[in-house]
Parts: structure tokens; C-alpha cells; sequence
């Protein structure tokens, strides 16, 4: 169905998502199997933040925030609000005074395959924003779109109500229902990083911790010495 509000969504548990949001997108995504990453265009407009929420869902028009207006009314404390377009758009959907308007209603930050404008203004009032562009181009607002339906960016479903973990390295999405699946996994991961740190710290290296010297054996690399290289 186009261009529909839905506005009851189920949500994830809050609390929960913010301690996934601990972790960090790089520990979460590798924890689930390399999976949620949104994609590497979506980069944070400035450096430093680290957020997770539920989505509040917007497909707009390219060059038309009409949308991201009808969003806000939607979005509850704790949300994220999450927006893409209908086909590749770059234009300033998305600025100061919407985030004035979505800090009022306590929202987490923005993620958004559009562009974003007002950058030195968002930084100074610590609003978070990871985009695909920066750019002053205006829009308009005339074109009907849809706020909490299922959207797609980098390839990963997001759904209303999901999981969004957003730091320095991206933004990804856990479906509502893994985030208690994600937490354990998160933590699993975490563990057994620092005993490889210890590992190596201890002067342990890579290649045999991970018994890599008999993937180079069966993948054929040769160790030889300079002389045989003919160096």
C-alpha cells in the first residue's frame, strides 16, 4: 500500500537497544554474522557520536522532505528516525530545524540516504546524522510518500520499530526480534576478543592463533628466503 502513516508500530525494547548500542556497529555486525550494516556511503557528519533507537521509517520523493514533516508527529522518545528515497537523491532533505523539532520529542538522531544541510548547526546542538551527502540544495514539499513501512538501504530491510545502531564506523539495523539474540552474541564477541588481545599482547601472533600458516600452506604460498626470490 503508498502512501500510508502508520502509526502504532511495535518497537524494540528501548533499554535493551541502547545497550546493544554499547557495543558498537563493528562488534554487533561481526557478532550477527556480518549482517545489518546499512552501508559504508552513510557516514557521520561529524565524528564522536554513538546512538541506537527504533526506527521511525520515511520514504520521500527525491528533492521532497514533505515526509520527513508528517515523521515527526510520529516519532516517540528514543526513536531514530531513518529516511530514504524513492530512487538516488542527494539534495538537503534534512536540517537544523528539523532537528529542533526532533530533539523537542527526545529522538536519537537521523540516518538517511538523502543529504543533509545546516552541518556546523547539527554539531553545535549535538544532534547526530549519518548521510550519504552533504549539500545546500533546497527542497520542496509536494510528494506523497510513507512513514513507518518497511524500507530497504545498503541491501538490509528496515523495518518500523527495528533496532539502529549508528557510531564512527556506520549505521546498521537489528531486527526488533534479535536484539536479545544480538545482546548475547555482542557479548560472546566481546569476550573472545580480549583473550585474543591478551593473546597478542603476550606476543601470540595471528597466523597462529588462527591457524593460518595451514591455510597459506594449502592456498600455496611459499616461504622462501631472499636469495631463492632472487633478491
Amino acid at each position: 500500500m503508498n502512501n500510508v502513516i502508520v502509526t502504532d508500530p511495535p518497537r524494540a525494547e528501548l533499554d535493551k537497544v541502547t545497550k546493544l548500542s554499547e557495543y558498537g556497529v563493528a562488534t554487533v555486525h561481526e557478532a550477527l554474522g556480518r549482517t545489518g550494516f546499512l552501508g559504508s556511503q552513510l557516514r557521520p557528519t561529524h565524528l564522536g557520536s554513538r546512538i541506537g533507537g527504533t526506527a521511525v521509517t520515511v520514504l520521500c520523493w527525491p528533492g521532497d522532505n514533505l515526509m520527513i514533516h508528517a515523521a515527526i508527529e510520529q516519532c516517540r522518545p528514543g526513536d531514530v528516525l531513518v529516511v530514504t528515497t524513492t530512487s538516488p537523491c542527494t539534495d538537503g532533505l534534512f536540517g537544523e530545524l528539523f532537528a529542533t523539532a526532533l530533539q523537542v520529542r527526545e529522538v536519537r538522531g537521523l540516518v538517511t540516504t538523502s543529504g543533509v544541510r545546516d552541518v556546523d548547526d547539527l554539531h553545535a546542538m549535538g544532534f547526530p546524522v549519518w548521510s550519504a551527502a552533504v549539500s545546500a540544495q533546497g527542497t520542496v514539499k509536494a510528494t506523497p510518500g510513507s512513514v513507518n513501512v518497511p524500507i530497504t538501504i545498503g541491501g538490509q530491510l528496515v523495518r518500523p520499530g527495528d533496532a539502529i545502531l549508528a557510531d564512527d564506523d556506520g549505521a546498521m539495523v537489528v531486527p526488533r526480534n534479535d536484539v536479545d539474540h544480538g545482546l548475547q552474541a555482542a557479548q560472546a564477541r566481546v569476550d573472545k576478543e580480549e583473550a585474543t588481545r591478551e593473546a597478542f599482547r603476550s606476543g601470540e601472533l595471528g597466523l597462529d592463533r588462527y591457524n593460518l600458516r595451514t591455510k597459506l600452506a594449502d592456498l600455496g604460498v611459499q616461504y622462501l628466503t631472499a636469495q631463492e626470490y632472487g633478491l
